[in-house]
């Protein structure tokens, strides 16, 4: 009878999801920013589970001009039902937790993806409804345009970026989801074998941790020859030079050298917000990118650079040491040269 129920540790963390969700219902779960030239610091809609907040009267004064219906919290049922779901599957996990039956740990599990992808779903159709369903009367018509977000990450719609991702709330959801999960393959693993599992809370935390950071944007391989690079907008065309900035909502900006990089920060900086991650090309071996925190950099003037930057980075010490025998400069470090 022992090997039905679910471990104490396992418990715990369940307990521990259900007072998480709780907290969903006091911040935004997702947000849909709006960056523009005429909106230098942005605009941003905020989505609780109850209400809509952020610039919603300026964005709904946009959209009166090409022809969407304007937002208003009272138009959607999602919001009266949605925070007595999220109560409910607080409830459910709190319960459960106190229950410690591994076939309601399933059950919990197969309804919590289950509510994930119907949420989903809806948030999808939402966005297609206001973005095609437009006014024919509407001061601005672009034939055949639509202008629906997107459901997660960039899109450019007409001369505004859309950045659609999650808040504070649907990360909660997402770290729920992954350690559920986790407990799952786990309990499954352990009735499986008819024994009980060891209580290895490093590896839920790392695991978790992985589910988490899969969602980031990694780097892109910047293809020579055919992409410009962001600041100068000239062709990137030698591969031993080179740098990547991502945002910390995910765009991707491609630069020729890395003096390019360090102006366009300095022109930009009102407009970052100090979590983007930079990634510099290896001078040496494949060409690939190296995280700035982890790259090693040569400054000398015989580089010879595109843009006269003259830094070359290495992904390895040694690789720059023997390099410095035939581009005699000085060691720098990223921290040093980035602008404040």
């Amino acid at each position: 009878m022992e090997q039905k129920r679910i471990q104490t540790w396992a418990r715990i963390l369940l307990f521990l999801c259900g007072l998480a969700l709780i907290a969903v219902l006091f911040v935004p779960i997702w947000r849909i920013d709006l960056d523009a030239p005429q909106y230098p610091e942005g605009l941003r809609l905020l989505i609780f589970a109850d209400n809509l907040g952020g610039n919603v009267d300026i964005i709904n004064g946009l959209n009166h001009y090409i022809g969407m219906k304007t937002l208003h919290a009272s138009d959607f049922i999602e919001f009266t039902v949605l925070k007595y779901i999220i109560i409910f599957f607080a409830l459910a996990f709190c319960i459960t937790s106190v229950i410690g039956k591994r076939k309601f740990l399933y059950l919990l599990f197969i309804l919590f993806v289950a509510f994930g992808v119907l949420a989903m779903v809806d948030f999808w159709r939402w966005e297609y409804n206001y973005g095609h369903n437009l006014d024919p009367n509407a001061a601005i018509i672009v034939p055949g345009m639509a202008y629906q977000p997107p459901l997660i990450g960039f899109k450019q719609l007409l001369n505004f970026g859309a950045y659609s991702v999650p808040d504070i709330g649907g990360w909660i959801f997402v770290a729920v989801g992954a350690i559920i999960l986790m407990l799952v393959i786990v309990e499954w693993r352990a009735a499986r074998n008819s024994v009980k599992s060891k209580p290895v809370m490093a590896m839920i935390i790392s695991l978790s941790m992985l589910a988490l950071s899969s969602c980031a944007q990694k780097p892109k391989p910047i293809h020579y020859g055919s992409d410009q690079c962001s600041f100068c907008k000239m062709t990137i065309s030698d591969n031993r030079f080179g740098a990547q900035l991502i945002t910390s909502k995910g765009k991707i900006y491609n630069f020729d050298d890395i003096h390019c990089l360090q102006t366009y920060l300095e022109a930009e900086a009102s407009n970052l917000s100090g979590k983007e991650r930079i990634y510099f090309t290896n001078f040496s071996s494949d060409h690939s990118l190296i995280y700035s925190k982890d790259a090693f950099l040569l400054k000398s003037p015989e580089l010879k650079s595109p843009m006269g930057g003259n830094i070359a980075a290495f992904n390895q010490q040694d690789s720059l040491q023997k390099m410095k025998d035939f581009y005699h400069g000085s060691n720098i470090n990223w921290i040093d040269i980035k602008p404040k």
